[in-house]
């Protein structure tokens, strides 16, 4: 039986099952609850995209992104299923992967029509190309020509940006903090960043992306540990900082003019302690839901922020959708799968 009539079959037979913890759901403290701030707010569904557990596992959830054909597609890092291919509505699609042990980073990239992904995964110490349906294009190996490292266990890559040039860029955030940049071939030109305190440096290189929302593209890469986001040049030169105290942002999402990003921790950044935060045109925090009201002093300085109600676990990416819904992907929640906020 092929994987595809597999998934059919079983989600009938169970389909009295597809949930991951209902008790815990439907106790829930906050179900169906309005959160938010602003022209940010969202009603939570703590049922959407609950599966049987049995069948469809799920250990991390740790990033997801919408295609071309508006499905919502989840990275877990368990190998029974690392790719779990959901439609809008939280119903199941398809799975595939079961060769991304330490999947971690999940990019959509469009080019010349057509979707590929980008798995960083942490175990394999390299990055993967896939088509949208996870046949393997193109890996971007340990980067040993770099000079950086002295062995491929210290290059554990977090994420990945593409240019609209098709040049890469990889954070190595649980490594040494470079941030490798390639051209679409797969040659490495510029190696920036590394570990430290200063503007130009990293304590946690963990998300990028490109920002296209002025005229010249730049790249915007979280600092988590130290509550910040970076900008830097395409190529490689640092420009500016956002200051986040209190938010151990993971990495940032951009859609249409504002920035999104999973909190995993707040306040002095310990467990259990995350929220949702979303930055305007002008890069200020407007809303954060499941934390405290942003608020900003006279002289432009953002107050420390923290959880205000315990929604989340350790949320770890949010996606966007065409309707502005949003999709959180939790780490270390007790292999919970994906929380979504409906706009209102």
């Amino acid at each position: 039986m092929n994987r595809r009539n597999f998934i059919q079959n079983t989600s009938l037979a169970s389909a009295g099952l597809l949930f991951c913890t209902p008790a815990l759901h439907a106790m829930h403290p906050y179900k169906d609850a309005i959160i938010g701030h602003g022209d940010f707010k969202y009603k939570i569904d703590l049922n959407w995209g609950a599966l049987n557990a049995n069948f469809y596992p799920v250990e991390n959830c740790h990033e997801m992104v919408q295609d071309s054909k508006g499905r919502i597609i989840l990275l877990t890092d368990h190998i029974k299923n690392n790719v779990i291919v959901y439609d809008k509505n939280g119903n199941l699609i398809e799975v595939w992967g079961t060769e991304f042990p330490g999947a971690h980073g999940l990019t959509l990239n469009v080019e010349n029509g057509e979707d590929f992904l980008y798995i960083a995964d942490n175990n394999r110490h390299e990055v993967i190309k896939t088509t949208i349906d996870g046949k393997v294009v193109q890996i971007f190996k340990f980067p040993e020509t770099a000079g950086k490292y002295k062995n491929k266990e210290e290059y554990i890559p977090t994420e990945t940006a593409v240019a609209a040039n098709g040049d890469v860029y990889i954070t190595d955030g649980y490594g040494a903090q470079y941030i490798l940049h390639y051209n679409e071939k797969g040659h490495l030109l510029n190696v920036f960043g590394g570990k430290g305190k200063e503007d130009h440096l990293f304590g946690n290189a963990h998300g990028i992306t490109i920002d296209t929302r002025e005229n010249e593209p730049t790249l915007l890469i979280t600092d988590r540990m130290e509550n910040k986001f970076k900008r830097f040049s395409m190529q490689g030169k640092y420009i500016s900082t956002i200051h986040l105290p209190g938010a151990f942002v993971c990495r940032p999402v951009i859609h249409n003019k504002n920035i999104y990003t999973a909190t995993i921790w707040s306040g002095d950044g310990a467990m259990d302690t995350g929220f949702i935060s979303i930055l305007n045109k002008e890069n200020k925090l407007v809303s954060a839901p499941g934390g405290t009201e942003p608020i900003y002093s006279k002289d432009g300085i953002l107050q420390p922020m923290q959880q205000a109600l315990r929604v989340f676990k350790n949320p770890h990416d949010v996606c966007i959708d065409t309707d502005e819904n949003l999709y959180v992907a939790q780490w270390s929640s007790g292999k919970t799968y994906p929380i979504k906020l409906t706009r209102v």
